[in-house]
C-alpha cells in the first residue's frame, strides 16, 4: 500500500513526493545526478551516516521506480554500478527548485525567530 493512496488523482504532486520521499533519496540523487555513475561502495564514502541496509533500500526503491539504473559486471568481485535513468533526470529541475526553496525557507524561519526575540526583549 503507498503511504498516499487515495489521493493521487486530486494532487500529482503527491505522486512526485511519493516517488522520491525519504531521508536519504534526495542525497542519492543528488550524487548521481552531479557525480554521475557510482558504486554502491562510493555511495557509502559519500553518504557515511547512511546504513548499508537503508542504502540498499533506498537503492531498490529508485531501481524500481526506473529513477536510477543498475548495471551488475560479472566479474569477481562483483561490480555493480548506479547511475540516473534518463527518466531520472527529468527530477534535477525539481530537485533544484526544492533546493532553493528550502534555503528560502530555512532564511524565512530564522528571520522570523530573530524578528521574535527582537520584540520579546523590548
Amino acid at each position: 500500500m503507498h503511504l498516499l493512496e487515495g489521493y493521487e488523482d486530486q494532487c500529482r504532486a503527491l505522486t512526485t513526493l511519493e516517488t522520491i520521499i525519504g531521508k536519504w533519496k534526495a542525497i542519492i540523487l543528488l550524487h548521481l545526478l552531479r557525480g554521475g555513475t557510482k558504486r554502491f561502495s562510493e555511495l557509502q564514502k559519500l553518504i557515511p551516516e547512511i546504513t548499508k541496509r537503508m542504502l540498499t533500500l533506498q537503492l531498490r526503491d529508485l531501481e524500481e521506480e526506473d529513477i536510477i539504473k543498475r548495471v551488475v559486471y560479472p566479474q569477481v568481485p562483483p561490480k555493480v554500478e548506479y547511475s540516473i535513468t534518463d527518466h531520472g533526470r527529468t527530477l534535477e529541475p525539481i530537485l533544484e527548485e526544492m533546493h532553493d526553496w528550502g534555503n528560502k525557507h530555512l532564511d524565512h524561519i530564522r528571520n522570523k525567530n530573530a524578528q521574535v526575540h527582537v520584540s520579546d526583549e523590548v
